[in-house]
């Protein structure tokens, strides 16, 4: 998949503009001062003000600047040309100083000149990335000594099911591409859209030992039973900013998060 690229960047450009005016992201209220990160991510980046920090895979840059908002240095990084537009917009709008650059994860080291305290990066990310060693070694290289990656993912247990949540479809582990077509969106899943999509299942241990390779310590592990997005089919909100799967009542883990520190 050599233009995998491509395609997934294609998919992006569709879906940030319905993201935009979506009520998933909220952006009016959001605009006047709500912050977008969840207790997950906010607990495990501690104090942020005067860290700088490396915002893999932004999209249209809410998280980085509501950490910009909490007085972190942030630069943002996402190969969407429409969501890096959107956030130098609310950048400006806002009168931040966050820094955005349009580029896809592999490369951005190209476009940076200085080291980070903190990489961070969030929800439905590495899913899109098929090397997953060479992303740690980019984080790895990206952080000061003793600076620390803070990670939130969808747990990869749900990747492996279909669209209705309902069977095993897809293997848990990375043996091959996943090539879907796809329509609408998850803020939207009757929006007037339609691309090609290509992703990878990552599972827990590839994970860990790219990391380790990567001469990264994992100091923080946790799996929850809950996702703070409605963002699936069949999900109930059990608590408030907490869904789950209708039929599974808690009993599968959705989300998971690290914090590795540069060895």
């Amino acid at each position: 998949m050599k233009n995998y690229l491509d395609i997934n960047k294609d998919a992006w450009n569709k879906r940030t503009p319905i993201h935009i005016k979506s009520a998933f992201y909220n952006l009016e209220n959001w605009i006047k001062g709500e912050c977008s990160l969840n207790s997950i991510e906010l607990n495990l980046l501690e104090q942020v003000k005067n860290k700088r920090i490396l915002h893999l895979q932004c999209h249209f840059g809410q998280d980085t600047l509501s950490l910009s908002r909490l007085g972190a240095k942030c630069t943002g990084v996402d190969f969407s040309t429409e969501a890096i537009n959107k956030a130098n917009e609310l950048n400006t709008q806002l009168n931040l100083d966050a820094n955005f650059i349009c580029t896809d994860v592999y490369s951005c080291l190209d476009k940076l000149d200085e080291k980070f305290d903190i990489v961070y990066t969030s929800y439905g990310t590495i899913g899109w990335l098929p090397d997953i060693n060479k992303w740690a070694k980019i984080i790895s290289k990206a952080l000061k000594p003793n600076g620390k990656l803070v990670f939130v993912e969808f747990h990869p247990f749900i990747w492996t099911m279909d669209s209705n949540l309902s069977k095993i479809e897809y293997s848990y582990f990375n043996s091959s591409a996943i090539i879907e077509e796809s329509s609408g969106t998850y803020t939207d899943n009757n929006a007037e859209i339609s691309y090609k999509e290509v992703g990878w299942n990552h599972g827990l241990a590839e994970v860990f030992q790219a990391l380790k390779k990567a001469g990264l310590e994992i100091k923080d592990f946790n799996e929850y039973n809950y996702s703070p997005y409605n963002c699936f089919q069949n999900l109930t909100e059990v608590e408030k900013g907490k869904f789950q799967f209708t039929s599974y009542k808690g009993m599968i883990p959705m989300v998971y998060s690290l914090v590795a520190t540069k060895v």
